[in-house]
């Protein structure tokens, strides 16, 4: 190897360590963009072209202008919230430097109508750079839970799969009894 390609490969390895950082701080600013209200930045989480969706087809919106207003639709029901994100996987695209995909598992406390709620989430996401920095793409939320807090250990006793309760007719959770590895295991 030459001393260029090391240099090459040092830069790239540094630049993907840079983007790692960056797409973390992306997640962690959705929380706080979400739960400080804060509309003025919220347009500069997102690329143009976004898409949001949720299994229940509630958060489904094409392009930065529809995902703020169903944002900001969603926000005025709700009192004081609180999102935190836990774990995450990043992966890049190595045929295009500027696109990632990730999976990032959260939770979120809130107060929805006047009744303290609590959820846990999955979000599955596509990142691209956009004018120099990392917005997200596409953002999918899983739901395991989404309940009234007073149900919450109701909500994870065992056998119960309606625990999507935000809206008026209770749904089965995302995951994970939809999820293939699950239903293996309990197959066998």
């Amino acid at each position: 190897m030459t001393d260029s390609h090391d240099a090459r490969a040092f830069e790239a390895r540094i630049r993907r360590l840079e983007d790692r950082f960056e797409i973390g701080e992306l997640i962690a600013r959705y929380g706080l963009v979400m739960d400080n209200r804060d509309i003025a930045t919220m347009p500069a989480l997102f690329t143009t072209d976004a898409k949001v969706r949720s299994s229940d087809g509630m958060m489904d919106s094409d392009g930065r202008d529809a995902v703020c207003a169903m944002y900001r639709g969603r926000l005025e029901v709700l009192g004081p919230s609180n999102h935190v994100t836990h774990d995450r996987i990043i992966t890049f695209d190595d045929a295009n430097a500027d696109v990632a995909t990730g999976l990032v598992l959260s939770h979120a406390e809130m107060c929805r109508k006047g009744v303290a709620m609590v959820a846990a989430i999955r979000y599955e996401d596509a990142y691209r750079r956009e004018e120099g920095r990392w917005r997200f793409a596409a953002r999918t939320l899983l739901f395991m839970y989404f309940v009234r807090s007073d149900e919450y250990i109701d909500a994870l006793g065992p056998g119960v799969a309606l625990r999507n309760r935000v809206l008026r007719d209770a749904r089965a959770a995302d995951w994970p009894e939809k999820l293939q590895t699950w239903r293996d295991f309990y197959r066998a």
